[in-house]
């Protein structure tokens, strides 16, 4: 069944990407959301595919209309689309600021020039995908999303996000212990040791 949301186009409710969901491949244990209103509620809007129109679970902003997310992920990633359902009327965030592996973010770096911006449309259905800039966001192991409501809204709320593209495993680098035995030492090789006496006498 095909939904129009207000960016004039209509889609189909089928999500055919599904395969392309990171959802699996977030470090949800370590997200971060700063202003939210409810401690921990942040997680709740990166939800499995099924649960997407799950209207009791989300992330509401605190004290003005502005959310910033710091989500990583469990390997490297190109990202490739993003899909947004927000809340209803003034709730509704109104544009999003993608910045790639910039770890701890907060609000007072949001000034900085991010990778890409979005103009956000009311989507309730989440059929709208919002491409994004793959050559700049190549090898991603960080996302911050920073959200803001139309100006005169005193809050935002977000029941869902959803990142797609490609995850590949990051890169484990170990440390390797050697031990080099520059002078070998008799007492070390007991066994050897008295095999050379043998063959002596």
């Amino acid at each position: 069944m095909a939904h129009q949301c207000s960016c004039g186009d209509s889609h189909n409710n089928i999500d055919q990407g599904a395969q392309s969901s990171l959802y699996n491949k977030i470090d949800k244990e370590n997200i971060e959301c700063l202003n939210e209103c409810e401690e921990g509620s942040g997680v709740f809007v990166f939800k499995p595919l099924e649960d997407k129109l799950d209207r009791n679970k989300y992330v509401e902003s605190d004290v003005d209309n502005e959310l910033l997310f710091n989500i990583p992920f469990t390997g490297n990633v190109k990202l490739k689309g993003l899909i947004i359902i927000g809340g209803e009327d003034d709730l509704h965030p109104n544009k999003v600021k993608l910045y790639k592996n910039r770890q701890g973010m907060t609000f007072d770096d949001v000034g900085t020039e991010p990778e890409q911006e979005l103009e956000l449309h009311v989507d309730p259905h989440g059929v709208h995908e919002y491409p994004l800039k793959v050559v700049k966001f190549s090898s991603v192991q960080h996302l911050s999303l920073y959200f803001t409501g139309s100006p005169g809204s005193d809050k935002i709320r977000i029941y869902y996000i959803q990142l797609k593209g490609e995850w590949t495993p990051g890169h484990q680098q170990g440390v390797v212990i050697c031990n080099y035995e520059l002078h070998p030492q008799m007492s070390d090789h007991p066994k050897d040791h008295e095999d050379i006496d043998r063959a002596i006498s």
